[in-house]
């Protein structure tokens, strides 16, 4: 009889995040909580969050958007954080306390096995978290069980074949490709937002949709800068993976945001997709 190969085991959710867990990308998802705020908000509206209704974000890092799903619900209603980064689960304690949301709850957990009852969520959220794991239907698959029959499932995640920086400039085209080549390093994919509709079906969601948003950043807007803040959260890896020496990224790094700073660029650093899908 031949013998059973022993199973392998899953690697921590902390291994697996494309982006790393350094200073500067928990700053810059203190950022992106701002930046985003607007599309967030957007897409709570196309799933009618109400109050009294239970809603848990995945991957809420630092902040997510827990203040707006508890903004959402009250009264009544409860909200959970969740997130496998215990620096980042502290920090959510830390803001929910500070904002004084009460019937927020934050949890340290793997979103891909998060422990929690089936069926306990109105809405099950997850942002710019798919597109920075592997394999994005397995998060999927949990955020299905965790909705009640006729709750909500919606993601918002970006998809960045189509970045634009006009006039174009060779430094920011070298610095996009490191950044792909060394965040897919893992299986993690970029161009997940156009995927979205697609998993959602194979995940079994109904009365499905999905919007597409670009953005223009114009100067002083914080996420004209995303492309080289992405880049310096793995330039470990980068480097590690010998696709460049840290002399050029720091070269790279100086030569965009000099181009960045100038007013006349015109950025749209990627489409942003919104989706929202019904559990039966």
């Amino acid at each position: 009889m031949q013998k059973a190969m022993p199973a392998m085991a899953t690697p921590p959710a902390t291994d697996v995040y494309a982006l790393g867990r350094d200073p500067g990308e928990t700053a810059r998802l203190q950022r992106q909580s701002e930046e985003l705020g607007p599309d967030s908000a957007a897409l709570l509206d196309r799933v009618g969050l109400r109050p009294g209704q239970d809603a848990i974000d995945l991957g809420c890092g630092p902040r997510g958007i827990i203040d707006l799903l508890a903004e959402r619900v009250a009264p009544g209603g409860c909200v959970v954080g969740l997130d496998a980064d215990p620096g980042h689960v502290a920090m959510a304690r830390e803001f929910t306390a500070q904002r004084g949301l009460g019937s927020v709850q934050i949890v340290a957990a793997d979103a891909r096995h998060t422990g929690l009852p089936p069926g306990s969520f109105d809405l099950v959220h997850a942002r710019t978290l798919l597109v920075n794991v592997p394999e994005p239907a397995e998060v999927l698959a949990e955020m299905v069980r965790l909705a009640k029959p006729g709750g909500w499932v919606a993601s918002l995640e970006p998809d960045v074949e189509y970045t634009l920086c006009h006039p174009a400039h060779p430094a920011y085209t070298r610095l996009w490709e490191l950044f792909r080549a060394a965040h897919s390093r893992n299986g993690a994919d970029l161009l997940i937002g156009r995927r979205l509709a697609e998993l959602y079906r194979q995940a079994g969601l109904q009365d499905i949709g999905l919007e597409a948003r670009a953005r223009v950043c114009q100067p002083g807007d914080s996420r004209r800068t995303i492309g080289p803040d992405l880049a310096r959260s793995i330039h470990p890896v980068i480097v590690s993976l010998g696709l460049a020496d840290q002399e050029e990224l720091d070269g790279l790094d100086r030569a965009v945001r000099s181009h960045l700073d100038d007013p006349r660029t015109l950025v749209v650093p990627h489409l942003s997709f919104l989706a929202w899908g019904r559990k039966q």
